[in-house]
């Protein structure tokens, strides 16, 4: 790197990197037959105070999951999303009941994600252990990039909730509207497919 702040964005990508490797988000392994690699680039971007000074510098490491092929190294890859009708009730609902709203960031959430498919991704340039040439990258859990990371979270996040003793709404489940292109229509007789 050969910016002025080659320092901070040093110590943002150790950052990443120590959270992946936290989290064993990959572990060596030899490349399976008739399998490809996907790469990974580096995004870098600046947070801002709200008086305009920089406040972090962030890298996240994204794969490149536009060259995965659907049916081979993803399957389903929709998640459910609240509809904005219940949202708009529930935030109605908090002067009313006198409530309380709210919110969460989970940090490197789509990395908590667990994958079904077998996915390797290729060295990064700088990161390359020179004892392990020849291995790759078998990702064991969700990287930002894949197609399926947001649906991995959902589900981790989904089962955690549950075992806290959260129940599902009935009446919004999150049931996704369209699945893979095709459209489900709900009515009380079942659901129909356009």
């Amino acid at each position: 790197m050969a910016s002025s702040e080659a320092k901070q964005w040093k110590e943002a990508v150790k950052s990443e990197m120590d959270s992946i490797v936290f989290n064993g988000i990959w572990e060596l392994d030899d490349l399976s037959s008739g399998c490809t690699t996907i790469g990974c680039k580096w995004i870098f971007k600046k947070k801002l105070k709200p008086d305009g000074t920089v406040d972090k510098f962030k890298a996240r490491l994204v794969a490149k999951g536009f060259k995965q092929n659907d049916g081979i190294d993803c399957f389903n890859t929709y998640f459910l999303v609240a509809r904005l009708t219940t949202i708009r009730v529930l935030i109605a609902l908090v002067p009313m009941y006198s409530l309380l709203i709210n919110q969460m960031d989970v940090k490197i959430a789509f990395l908590y994600g667990e994958l079904e498919e077998k996915i390797y991704r290729d060295w990064l340039e700088g990161f390359v252990a020179h004892d392990n040439k020849c291995k790759v990258c078998k990702l064991v859990k969700s990287l930002y990039g894949l197609k399926q990371a947001p649906k991995q979270w959902y589900e981790k996040f989904d089962k955690t909730i549950l075992a806290f003793g959260f129940i599902v709404n009935e009446n919004d489940k999150c049931e996704a509207d369209v699945i893979l292109g095709i459209k489900l229509i709900r009515s009380t007789d079942g659901i129909d497919i356009s």
